[in-house]
């Protein structure tokens, strides 16, 4: 059982999300585009796409929306030539941060990472500076008012699925995966009627830090709010224990 709640998270991340809808769309818009150019259009036999998919789908994203875009991607020969991109660094007080980007312009993109970084007093470092910090899994949150399964019911679908584990929060369940057996337990999810307030491919901190100084916070926040606010960042990952 963890005692940090992670819908508190999710559900700030959505309230900010909400608010400019449009770049959620956008950013799986650009994932599908990159999966379905790297492996096809049909997520049985593309496991990225199928991932970008259940990720889609748990933000909301209307299925004849994902339908258009892999159809889009599939027939665009001169399409966007989109690349990913990683950055690591840190913000003030030692907070680890890792930025995954998704980008036509490599130049452009690090000048703006690297901007947000200084404005916040903080540094980008050298890749695997910081990532060893961090563990990837595939996370599923579950809004307890949303669930009206027994919470061992919900478990044993979870892990029959191949889900690593399964946390108790006040407000929400939180299921881990392995990345690869991701899209088999969202899928397991689904079959049972069980929507996720969220699911993703996530880095996961193995441990958080705490800021009292209310400058470092300020800086910290700030150094945030402009790596979010950038279209070609596709997700922003910390240690911040917030």
């Amino acid at each position: 059982m963890s005692g940090h709640s992670k819908f508190a998270n999710i559900k700030h991340k959505k309230e900010k999300n909400d608010a400019a809808k449009g770049k959620i769309f956008t950013i799986i818009g650009r994932e599908i585009a990159v999966a379905v150019k790297e492996g096809g259009p049909d997520p049985a036999n593309n496991f990225k796409l199928a991932q970008v998919i259940a990720k889609a789908k748990a933000n909301n994203v209307p299925n004849d929306t994902i339908e258009r875009g892999i159809k889009k991607a599939s027939g665009e020969s001169g399409a966007t030539d989109y690349k990913y991109v990683s950055y690591e660094g840190y913000g003030p007080g030692g907070i680890a941060i890792i930025v995954d980007a998704l980008t036509d312009n490599i130049n452009r993109t690090a000048a703006n990472v690297r901007s947000a970084f200084t404005k916040g007093n903080g540094n980008v470092g050298t890749p695997g500076c910081v990532s060893y910090m961090f563990d990837k899994k595939g996370q599923i949150i579950i809004d307890r008012e949303e669930c009206d399964m027994d919470a061992d019911d919900l478990m044993m679908i979870a892990l029959d699925a191949g889900a690593e584990d399964f946390n108790e929060e006040d407000d929400s369940f939180e299921i881990l995966t392995d990345p690869d057996s991701f899209t088999a337990v969202v899928q397991a999810l689904e079959e049972n009627k069980i929507v996720a307030a969220s699911a993703e491919i996530t880095m996961i901190p193995q441990n958080y830090v705490s800021l009292t100084d209310e400058t470092a916070v300020k800086n910290l926040q700030r150094t945030l709010d402009l790596l979010e606010d950038d279209d070609d960042v596709q997700a922003v990952y910390h240690n911040w224990d917030e």
